[in-house]
């Protein structure tokens, strides 16, 4: 019998995820099956495994940018997902969320680009307009503060340089690292970013202050394409 218009209850033990779930533990289950688990029943016309690979399919199965969608956006695409649905997705997503910003905001020291990017994607990664932080440091590379300068758009940001060293002489910072985001997944710095970083740079040595690096943050997947560095690109001023 086909597993289509069949609810979870309906289906052999075999293909119920929650039982997958029990028998072989979370791992063993796609991201489509673990968003079944959540919403329990498809509709008419698609069991509850496939409503969740279309829901996936729909963000080019990027967990990324399904957080990113709204309540409605969820309610008024898929047949089947109301309101309380919806809510189950997007907390679960949620809980994923802090559990990573947990695991990142006990980062205390930065040596490489990565620990840098793995220390302030958890702020920036998922959103959908452009904001501007800066990482301060001691003189042993261990993180004083993470802090936001600036919201803007969805393609810019405009930074206020006497707001990065106010806070850089209220911590005593001896470096800092720049970071924003790019809600495009352009990773790739623009003129104007490369502007900006000679601008906080000439600033900085004022206040015997070294910039580090300058960090683009494209997305929150750890792969090779999730951010940019100046500094390993050599582009540092």
């Amino acid at each position: 019998m086909s597993n289509q218009k069949l609810s979870l209850k309906q289906w052999s033990d075999e293909d119920k995820p929650r039982e997958k779930m029990a028998r072989l533990g979370k791992k063993s289950l796609s991201n489509s099956e673990l968003i079944a688990i959540l919403i329990g029943i498809g509709n008419n016309e698609e069991s509850a495994v496939d409503l969740g690979k279309r829901i996936l399919s729909s963000v080019n199965n990027n967990l990324m940018e399904l957080s990113k969608c709204s309540i409605h956006d969820l309610t008024s695409s898929f047949k089947g997902i109301g309101d309380a649905k919806a809510i189950s997705i997007l907390a679960a997503l949620e809980l994923g969320y802090r559990m990573r910003s947990e695991s990142v905001d006990s980062i205390s020291k930065i040596n490489l680009s990565q620990d840098a990017f793995d220390c302030i994607s958890s702020e920036i990664a998922d959103l959908s307009h452009e904001e501007f932080w800066v990482i301060h440091l001691n003189n042993n590379n261990k993180v004083l503060a993470k802090q936001r300068v600036s919201v803007g758009g969805f393609t810019n940001t405009i930074v206020d340089n006497r707001i990065i060293f106010k806070t850089a002489c209220e911590k005593c910072s001896t470096a800092i690292i720049l970071a924003h985001n790019h809600p495009s997944g352009i990773c790739k710095p623009s003129s104007n970013d490369i502007l900006l970083t000679k601008k906080i740079t000439e600033a900085a040595r004022i206040f015997d202050i070294e910039v580090l690096d300058h960090i683009i943050v494209c997305d929150g997947r750890n792969n090779p394409d999730s951010y940019f560095s100046f500094s390993d690109n050599n582009i540092m001023p």
